[in-house]
């Protein structure tokens, strides 16, 4: 009989029904659940995200690949302190190292620009709203991107910031061009990896930028070299800041402004599926940032079963708290996490969220938007 369930239901199914034996397998150090429901799932993952392999050998190394990250899922998930599901992604047979080349920076951390922190000083007593969300803004950001095997993570989260603040801004609904940003930059190393203020000061070096429609993203830098003269710029900025490394502040600019780029640790997002990860500095170095995204929102969440595992041994326990979270845009497809988006607790610096919070300007500082962020 044919199977009616759709593959991402049944490996869903599936990987729950293994939990114990990975559970026991991360005990015990070995690779995972049992052979036959293992390649069962791995079957599954194949199907769900188009997976396949040009050799049985290569095949058998995926598949063992596979049950490792099904541990490290499950490890994931007894250390992670928020409400975050880690488990089956579309990066499942890739290995930590694999992953890190493909989605991270392959390239050194260069020196920071010479530019003092800041973050709307004038207004050092405005409060923060209890939520922020622009997307609820209609058409503020723009669709979810796909980087597939370019480290361009930097050149997306710089669009998307300039993107959203167009459109914010001057109900501009532009798609600006990533390609433009790795076939154009001095500063940048195109697929290879940079850093957003690389992206900023490649704009402002070609006094904007073409649209996505006349210059599409390829994957790959081009080997004609830079086309940003042929096409007519779209949207540009006046400048670019870095924000002070607190989580109030960078709340309180994102509420008046718009969405930021944030560089973090992605360690935690390989195999996260939902939920609001937070990671310890052990678990997730705050130093050690090496993925650029764009900071859309937050919000707090009421505790979903977390509290019982994190109180203290009181006679008495005190109601749980609600989990404060940001809300992320990736650049990985809409495939992963929650619609591409995922969410870091609040408050921690989880990952190293406030290491470097940049941000493009495109009205003069003292001009703030015509619409507020919705909650």
């Amino acid at each position: 009989m044919a199977l009616t369930t759709h593959p991402s239901c049944l490996l869903a199914l599936l990987v729950a029904g293994l939990a114990q034996g990975i559970r026991g397998s991360l005990r015990a150090q070995d690779l995972g659940p049992q052979p036959l429901e293992l390649k069962e799932a791995f079957k599954l993952f194949q199907i769900q995200f188009n997976q396949s392999y040009l050799s049985p050998e290569e095949h058998a190394r995926r598949l063992d690949i596979f049950a490792h990250n099904l541990a490290q899922a499950q490890q994931l998930q007894e250390e992670d302190l928020g409400t975050a599901e880690f488990g089956v992604t579309p990066f499942s047979d890739l290995t930590e190292e694999e992953f890190g080349q493909l989605y991270g920076y392959r390239r050194a951390a260069g020196r920071v620009p010479s530019m003092g922190r800041e973050i709307g000083s004038e207004e050092p007593e405005e409060s923060v709203p209890f939520t922020c969300d622009w997307r609820k803004v209609a058409g503020a950001i723009s669709p979810i991107k796909d980087q597939k095997n370019c480290n361009c993570c930097w050149a997306m989260a710089a669009a998307g910031n300039i993107e959203a603040l167009w459109r914010i801004n001057f109900w501009d609904f532009v798609d600006v061009s990533v390609q433009e940003l790795l076939d154009c930059g001095r500063c940048g190393d195109g697929c290879r990896g940079g850093f957003v203020w690389d992206a900023f000061i490649t704009v402002l070096n070609n006094s904007g930028l073409a649209s996505e429609k006349d210059y599409p993203f390829q994957g790959k830098v081009r080997a004609q070299g830079c086309h940003a003269k042929k096409y007519h710029k779209v949207a540009w900025i006046q400048d670019f800041i870095m924000l002070q490394n607190s989580e109030h502040r960078i709340a309180q600019y994102l509420a008046t402004y718009g969405p930021i780029t944030v560089t973090i640790n992605m360690k935690p997002l390989q195999l996260y599926r939902k939920g609001v990860i937070k990671a310890t500095p052990t678990t997730c170095d705050p130093q050690l940032v090496d993925h650029s995204v764009l900071l859309v929102g937050f919000g707090s969440l009421k505790s979903e079963g977390i509290w019982a595992e994190t109180v203290s041994s009181q006679s008495q326990p005190q109601p749980p708290h609600p989990t404060p979270y940001w809300i992320l845009k990736n650049s990985w497809g809409a495939q992963w996490g929650e619609k591409g988006y995922f969410r870091l607790h609040r408050g921690s610096n989880t990952c190293g969220i406030t290491r470097f919070p940049l941000t493009a300007r495109v009205q003069k500082p003292d001009v703030k938007p015509r619409v507020s962020c919705p909650p």
